[in-house]
């Protein structure tokens, strides 16, 4: 991860001073680097030590920067990792066109290892990320929302790109299909409920603890499991309140509406969900060879359940 890290570093030069500006801060921020750590882990399962790991671990890593600079904008959010966020400081336009250069960027590294199969992977995983952030704009102040509507979204904007992560070890290691697809399912389960938990720390967490506002889901409109699930449990009067906050983003009541997504019931089952999602992980972590790296990736997804940050 170190080496990672240099590799980011490197590649955030720009002879446009604002650029490296704004990268610098984002990137510095302090995020928890999951997604590359999840493709290094995955090729060290394999057996894996291609040139080119380093590298396409630094481009997972600045596909998800821009992914989040570009959110921040459209969410109108002020708070990420413990502080402002770049459009607060830098101006949504900066934070846009940022957000541009690290994708541009990605894509200039991903051509180096010279492989089709790297190019389509990684694509593909932008383009269905755009479309999952699409796909929840449309479904803002929508309480009608559904469970499968619900993992549809985050398998396509969140896991798609650890989905991506370990996908992209396993072409590296040069495995074969049914080992890609392991790898592939891993990631796809341990991106889900990585958004599950967070999702339902947005309900239950500390704001210190976070890094960011609580309370931004239903300020914004989004309707996440813990909420889907309380509306099937509470009673009508609850479910009015509910429905009421969605649809007009209100966040006067949202400690009363918290204590309602506790007593229902509705953070436990969707953490009983995000666990269905780190079993899945789990099971496809242990088809790979038996060694402390995949021991480490089942670990991972473990962990994840008990998440508070």
């Amino acid at each position: 991860m170190r080496t990672v890290d240099q590799v980011i570093q490197q590649r955030l030069n720009s002879d446009v001073p604002l650029v490296g500006q704004v990268a610098q801060y984002i990137i510095s921020a302090g995020g928890k680097r999951v997604r590359p750590a999840l493709l290094l882990l995955t090729c060290g399962a394999l057996g894996c030590e291609h040139p080119e790991r380093h590298n396409m671990a630094a481009v997972v890593e600045f596909i998800h920067t821009a992914t989040l600079l570009h959110d921040d904008v459209v969410d109108e959010s002020t708070l990420r990792r413990g502080r402002d966020t770049a459009n607060e400081v830098f101006g949504n336009a900066a934070s846009v066109l940022v957000g541009d250069f690290l994708y541009t960027r990605a894509f200039q590294m991903m051509v180096a290892p010279g492989d089709l199969r790297i190019l389509e992977i990684l694509a593909e995983a932008t383009n269905v990320i755009a479309e999952g952030e699409v796909q929840q704009l449309m479904n803002m102040h929508d309480a009608s929302l559904d469970e499968q509507a619900y993992l549809r979204v985050i398998r396509a904007k969140t896991a798609k790109l650890f989905e991506a992560s370990s996908r992209l070890a396993a072409i590296l290691a040069g495995a074969d299909a049914q080992t890609e697809a392991h790898c592939a399912d891993y990631g796809q389960a341990l991106g889900a409920a990585f958004q599950i938990i967070d999702d339902v720390l947005d309900y239950e967490g500390d704001a210190a603890e976070l890094g960011k506002n609580l309370g931004d889901d239903l300020r914004e409109g989004k309707v996440t499991l813990p909420v889907i699930c309380t509306l099937q449990r509470c009673n009508a009067a609850q479910a009015e309140l509910i429905r009421d906050a969605i649809e007009q983003g209100q966040t006067e009541r949202l400690e009363e509406i918290s204590a309602i997504v506790r007593s229902c019931g509705g953070l436990e089952d969707a953490r009983r969900a995000a666990r269905n999602e780190a079993q899945r992980a789990i099971d496809a972590a242990r088809a790979l060879p038996a060694n402390p790296w995949s021991e480490a990736m089942v670990d991972l997804a473990a962990s994840l359940l008990e998440r508070r940050t």
